[in-house]
């Protein structure tokens, strides 16, 4: 087993990174031993589709296959689907020995970022990422974060082009899932970068898994949790804030965050649900100015960890009890840190329904 890199070599400079200096970056990679991709915590398709993409082009480019690792739950229907019918290999890292692994590369996700399951300790080499780092990166080699970009898969997307690499129908599938996904088909956060992508990958994707993929049958259990969200949702004006105590998928905190911002008179949602120990938190707004990345982090100070864009954003409060009055407590003082992130004062609460 080849040991593990013990050191880096300096940092390339790689924001919108040349052709020639991706090919440094594979360059470096070629003949190091075994590589590890890790997507963040309970991974969406644009975390699954950048990791693909660049497990593909090491493989082609360097002969070298890669494990992909993620932590939490696949849990979205859409997601469990994606990675059904595009015969997507991902395991979970918890049953990995990280030790064999020479190179380990994070994309949708940075070191220190809170929302993915790397232990302490263990070196980073290469990032790719489309959220504002968390901290410095400069002790990684490979370091290709782009805040203006609406997915990662995009990134990747490009870096396959440079390349010269083809990309398959089943790949073509994945990116622009990926793409569609994040962006909500052009309409939130997205870049030139994205539409070109998005119009060059659409013919190429197969249509059919793509409808399989949007539209996948649901448990029993999905509609009482719509349920749970419109019962206990709250609405301060234009905030609406909801709970939905304990679910067995974290990915509906995001999804029901989704729906009800589409009620009337509402800019800003917060949701929030519990999730094997964890408090899972998801903002949305309708205000492109809205800053939900820096908003959430000021959310959390102290307690938990947050990061997003300006019209998403999401965080993890860990080891919060799912009783009753705990979560009652949380979400009054959550409730009261954002109306004072916003400078706004606090109205009475009105049930949705």
């Amino acid at each position: 087993m080849m040991d593990k890199i013990k050191s880096v070599p300096e940092q390339i400079d790689c924001l919108y990174p040349e052709a020639g200096a991706i090919s440094s970056m594979i360059d470096w990679l070629r003949g190091r031993g075994k590589i590890l991709i890790i997507c963040h915590d309970n991974p969406d398709p644009d975390s699954i589709a950048a990791a693909v993409a660049l497990r593909h082009l090491i493989l082609i480019k360097t002969g070298q296959d890669a494990v992909l690792a993620y932590g939490g739950v696949i849990g979205r229907s859409e997601n469990r689907k994606m990675v059904e019918l595009l015969e997507i290999s991902l395991v979970p890292i918890c049953g990995l020995n990280l030790n064999q692994f020479a190179v380990i590369c994070m994309v949708d996700t940075q070191p220190g970022a809170g929302n993915n399951s790397l232990p302490a300790g263990h070196q980073v080499h290469l990032v790719i990422d489309h959220h504002p780092p968390k901290k410095e990166l400069t002790d990684i080699f490979w370091v290709d974060v782009r805040e203006n970009y609406g997915a990662s898969a995009t990134i990747l997307y490009e870096y396959l082009n440079s390349q010269k690499v083809s990309i398959n129908t089943k790949l073509a599938t994945s990116l622009f899932y990926a793409i569609k996904s994040e962006t909500q088909d052009l309409g939130r956060e997205w870049s030139k970068a994205d539409r070109e992508a998005y119009l060059k990958l659409l013919p190429i994707s197969n249509n059919q898994i793509l409808y399989d993929i949007i539209h996948p049958q649901v448990p029993r259990n999905y509609f009482s949790t719509f349920r749970t969200a419109i019962d206990n949702a709250q609405v301060y004006g234009e905030i609406l804030i909801f709970n939905l105590h304990m679910v067995d998928n974290p990915d509906l905190v995001a999804e029901l965050a989704d729906f009800l911002l589409r009620q009337q008179g509402v800019h800003y949602v917060l949701g929030m649900g519990w999730f094997n120990g964890t408090q899972i938190l998801s903002m949305r707004s309708l205000n492109p100015e809205a800053k939900l990345g820096l908003l959430i982090q000021k959310m959390v100070a102290g307690i938990g960890t947050a990061g997003g864009h300006g019209m998403i954003a999401g965080g993890q409060i860990r080891s919060i009890a799912e009783d009753d009055k705990s979560q009652q407590d949380l979400e009054q003082m959550l409730t009261e840190r954002m109306f004072q992130a916003l400078n706004l004062k606090q109205p009475v609460g009105e049930s949705l329904v």
